[in-house]
C-alpha cells in the first residue's frame, strides 16, 4: 500500500468509525503504546427476512495480531467482542475470509464454512478507488 492509498483509507476509516456509522473495531493495546490485536467489521445493510430481521450484516474485513502478541487469544477476544457487539445491535448475518491459518480461530468463535458462497471481484475501467 502506498502513502496515498494508506491516506484515502485513514479518512475513509475514520469516517465510518464515527459514532459508529457503519464500522466497528476493537483493539488490544500493547504494553509499548503499539497495537497488539484488532478487528474490523463494517456493516451493511440488507433486506430484512427471519434470519436478518433488523437487516444488518457485517463483514470482518480484518483481523490482525502482532507477531509478539501472538498465541495469546488476543484475536479470539477481540474477534468475540466485535460479534458481540454488533448483535447486540441486531446484526444477525457475519462473513469474513478466513486463510488456512486462521479457520480454526474462527469456527472456534462460531463461524462455519458455507459452500454455497461464491466471490467474484470486477474493476471498471475507471479507477479502482475513487474518494
Amino acid at each position: 500500500m502506498d502513502a496515498e492509498w494508506l491516506a484515502i483509507c485513514t479518512e475513509q476509516l475514520a469516517e465510518r468509525l464515527a459514532d459508529e456509522n457503519d464500522a466497528v473495531a476493537y483493539v488490544v493495546d500493547a504494553p509499548d503504546r503499539g497495537l497488539a490485536s484488532c478487528a474490523l467489521a463494517l456493516i451493511h445493510r440488507v433486506l430484512p427476512a427471519a434470519k436478518y430481521p433488523k437487516g444488518l450484516a457485517a463483514r470482518i474485513h480484518a483481523v490482525a495480531t502482532a507477531p509478539d502478541y501472538r498465541r495469546r487469544g488476543y484475536a479470539t477476544a477481540v474477534v468475540k467482542t466485535v460479534v458481540e457487539h454488533l448483535a447486540e445491535h441486531g446484526c444477525t448475518l457475519f462473513e469474513l475470509y478466513a486463510s488456512d491459518g486462521s479457520a480454526s480461530l474462527y469456527r472456534a468463535v462460531g463461524f462455519e464454512s458455507d459452500p454455497a458462497a461464491m466471490r467474484m471481484t470486477r474493476f471498471s475501467t475507471r479507477s479502482a478507488v475513487s474518494p
